[in-house]
């Protein structure tokens, strides 16, 4: 008997959390057939000997419904260990989508999530109006990681209401529409229905976002169809006022339907959503939190952004070639303005404007001056105190030592590590919020599962690596309903993340030009990542694409 694909002598942590195990594993036809010690042939061996042999991680909160058409590999995530992704979160889809809603669509997704506009107009081949019809498309891409979807409520809205959806309530009939496709949706493969109900999404007219001009009962309608016909997940930025909560709690603890919704410790007090976890377990319903691994980053630089580039004196600088603007800030005596126009006005200020700005007396010692490889990094304050210069002036000089390509790390959320802890540790929390696809220019937490294991895991030892395994793989593909996948078990999907457990974690962002029309974007590597194997097929090696595009579109049971 052979194989296509023998990992041998690896130390296997197979998603369950218990204690991990030295064992091959063998592979045929993109499953996983034997343990043990295999000593058939194979038509490729990987020595995995001092490596850890897990499954290959979900990510459960993407945007890369835009981008699985022109970036097969689901870049930066497939580089952490990432072989499957769940897009269409929060409610932004781009299904379904009728021709004459695309660039309002896209349009809306550019302003809530930072996705630039011209490469999605570009970028995209629509070939759908329906969410089926999406996913039949999905199907003919290549892809070299697994896609799954929600079907989005801030798509649905203006597909079943035309421009109504932006600012009236439905009627009865559009309420029936709106099941109507969502239930066509589940039938076709959907892994489940989202929604926004945070204040933060807009339109690029500053108007709520359709699914927020909708009403709870709109949500518990769909909600429903869900639970008529018992899959699919209910999926939400959450509406953090009291009200809001319960509003969830009640839908939680009187109806089957599985409840996803993030925990970051923001100003309120996330800790009655955690136990609202809790509580739906013992009333029989089924509710998980998404927790980050840290606190919200920006990332920026000369490359794409810096805080004060809406001031006129920096907007003259950055209108220019960045060979140019390298020249310019060689002259001293211009550092000095550009120091002093950073001080100028409160509105250009040295904090980047995002949907949650952190605020403090001295925002320098927050921002950390990345350096490559993943080393430690100092903040701009502390690079400051040692050179005895203005934090703005260190700025200027670091990225001049680096001919511009130095990066700047922003946090953009408070600073509450026990709160982590807690979100982190919590029984009913899963480790899947990176964003990936969104913010494209200006975050980076595609990496937060490698973070996780480098920074909690290895440095911090908040839990044995088997049980974060776990909340990166089986707890995900459990709750999702993927059930041959998230465990390394004979007949799953063989989706590995082979990775040097003494090494693992995020290296440096970077700026890349690579979207459609040239637009930047941030992509990150890791640091340890050795090989991430998608339905058997090996996709990356050591950082680089082998060639392979074995990924494949993720569906519930009722189209699997």
């Amino acid at each position: 008997m052979t194989y296509d694909l023998v990992v041998r002598d690896g130390t296997v942590m197979d998603g369950t959390g218990g204690p991990a195990f030295r064992s091959d594993i063998g592979i045929r036809g993109g499953r996983i057939a034997a343990f043990g010690r295999i000593r058939e042939d194979a038509a490729r061996v990987i020595d995995a000997g001092g490596l850890v042999v897990a499954p290959g991680l979900i990510d459960a909160h993407t945007h890369m419904d835009a981008q699985v058409s022109w970036d097969p590999l689901g870049t930066s995530s497939c580089w952490h260990g990432i072989t499957s992704v769940v897009m269409g979160n929060c409610g932004f889809s781009i299904a379904p989508c009728r021709p004459d809603d695309r660039e309002r669509l896209i349009r809306a997704l550019e302003t809530v999530e930072a996705i630039p506009s011209e490469a999605m107009l570009a970028g995209i081949d629509w070939r759908w109006g329906s969410y089926r019809q999406y996913l039949q498309n999905l199907d003919r891409l290549p892809k070299g990681i697994n896609f799954g979807g929600y079907i989005g409520h801030s798509a649905l809205r203006p597909y079943v209401m035309g421009a109504r959806a932006f600012s009236e309530l439905a009627s009865p009939a559009d309420i029936e529409g709106m099941r109507n496709e969502v239930r066509d949706a589940l039938q076709a493969g959907a892994l489940g229905f989202a929604t926004s109900r945070g204040k933060q999404h807009v339109t690029p007219e500053g108007k709520p976002v359709p699914s927020m001009i909708g009403d709870w009962s709109e949500v518990v309608a769909m909600a429903g169809v869900l639970e008529e016909l018992n899959v699919g997940v209910l999926q939400m930025a959450r509406d953090r006022t009291e009200r809001g909560f319960q509003c969830v709690r009640e839908l939680a603890l009187n109806s089957r339907v599985p409840i996803v919704y993030d925990t970051i410790p923001l100003e309120e007090d996330f800790r009655p959503w955690l136990r609202l976890t809790e509580e739906a377990a013992a009333a029989g319903g089924r509710v998980v939190a998404q927790a980050h691994s840290r606190r919200v980053t920006t990332v920026w630089g000369f490359h794409n952004q810096l805080p004060w580039d809406r001031h006129p004196v920096w907007k003259d600088l950055r209108r220019l070639p960045l060979e140019r603007q390298l020249e310019a800030i060689r002259d001293e005596s211009y550092r000095k303005r550009l120091v002093k126009a950073a001080y100028d006005s409160p509105e250009t200020g040295p904090i980047i404007r995002t949907q949650a700005s952190i605020k403090g007396p001295d925002v320098f010692e927050e921002i950390l001056v990345l350096h490559p490889g993943g080393g430690e990094s100092l903040s701009i304050a502390q690079v400051a105190r040692e050179r005895g210069k203005d934090p703005v002036e260190v700025v200027l000089e670091l990225s001049l030592e680096q001919d511009l390509r130095q990066m700047f790390m922003h946090p953009v959320s408070p600073d509450d590590p026990q709160g982590m802890l807690d979100i982190l540790t919590h029984p009913r929390t899963v480790v899947t919020f990176s964003d990936a696809g969104a913010h494209a220019s200006q975050i980076s937490d595609f990496s937060l599962q490698t973070y996780f294991l480098g920074h909690w895991i290895r440095q911090r030892q908040i839990m044995p690596f088997e049980m974060a395994i776990r909340k990166m793989t089986y707890d995900i593909a459990s709750f999702w309903g993927m059930h041959d996948r998230g465990l390394l078990r004979e007949g799953m999907a063989a989706d590995l993340f082979i990775f040097d457990a003494a090494k693992v974690g995020p290296d440096t962002p970077e700026v890349s030009h690579d979207f459609p029309t040239g637009a930047a974007r941030l992509t990150q590597k890791s640091i340890g990542v050795h090989f991430t194997v998608v339905n058997g097929q090996v996709l990356i090696e050591n950082g680089r694409h082998t060639g392979a595009l074995p990924g494949m579109v993720l569906r519930n049971r009722l189209a699997s």
